[in-house]
């Protein structure tokens, strides 16, 4: 579905670098990114998601060019939840919703009632149609979150590029968004991809996980092959010990000691 070859991209004080970027993202998949501060995982959310092109290479969506693709077009495809949503003015929940709309609006055209009823079945799927009414800066942290990846469900995408889910998140609503995130990706066949600092979060979450260190792609496969104690330390050049965990269901990450 989405892919990126030979992608490499640079900001203007060359103080940062992509580099020799593969990876590939399967119709249906859950992937996480993961690795340390300045990696590269938002820039390469924003390479996915065709906010920047690369300086080499190419990101494709079904098997086309983002270059090619027209922004209106892609954005029917590929919706994106940002780390933090501050809007400009005092917008109701739904109003916030609705936004996801205007991707299949014609020009000078509003919102009718079947743009509607899809942003209430997507605050019906996140469990956010009680707040539709809500002044969205009124909400809580985890409020908020649900009513953003409503939107971005009510834009119809094929894909959803997720940058720190569940940054500033409570324990709670931490389970709470990866509970919501692994129901729409199972029961609506949404692909996902996320950004993470969480290894429990991907550990449970993501089928597939893609590590970035220093630009690069450090090691990506499924979660037993990649996510080990070697790896993490490779990483984040911190010890760790992994284990699979009954009561979780899924290999668990408990960091020890920094290395160096």
């Amino acid at each position: 579905m989405l892919s990126a070859s030979d992608v490499s991209y640079g900001y203007a004080d060359r103080a940062f670098m992509l580099r020799d970027i593969n990876l590939s993202v399967p119709r249906g998949s859950l992937t996480g990114l993961l690795g340390p501060n300045g990696c590269g995982k938002t820039t390469l959310l924003k390479l996915l998601s065709g906010v920047l092109y690369p300086e080499h290479g190419t990101v494709a969506f079904d098997g086309r060019a983002l270059r090619q693709i027209a922004r209106r077009e892609l954005a029917r495809h590929i919706a994106v939840v940002p780390q933090e949503t501050h809007p400009a003015f005092d917008y109701t929940a739904v109003e916030m919703v609705l936004m996801g709309r205007h991707p299949h609006l014609g020009l000078f055209q509003l919102e009718g009632p079947h743009d509607l009823a899809v942003a209430y079945d997507a605050m019906a799927a996140t469990g956010t149609a009680d707040l539709a009414e809500r002044s969205y800066m009124t909400l809580s942290g985890g409020e908020k979150q649900r009513v953003v990846i409503a939107g971005a469900l009510a834009q119809s995408p094929d894909l959803l590029l997720l940058d720190e889910p569940t940054a500033s998140l409570d324990l709670g609503y931490q389970l709470e968004v990866a509970s919501l995130l692994s129901r729409l990706n199972r029961e609506r066949e949404v692909t996902m991809v996320l950004a993470t600092h969480d290894l429990n979060l991907a550990a449970g979450l993501c089928d597939t996980r893609v590590l970035l260190r220093g630009g690069r792609v450090l090691a990506q496969g499924p979660t037993r092959e990649v996510l080990t104690a070697a790896m993490i330390a490779q990483l984040y050049d911190v010890d760790a010990d992994v284990s699979y965990h009954e009561g979780a269901g899924h290999l668990t990450v408990v960091p020890i000691r920094r290395t160096r």
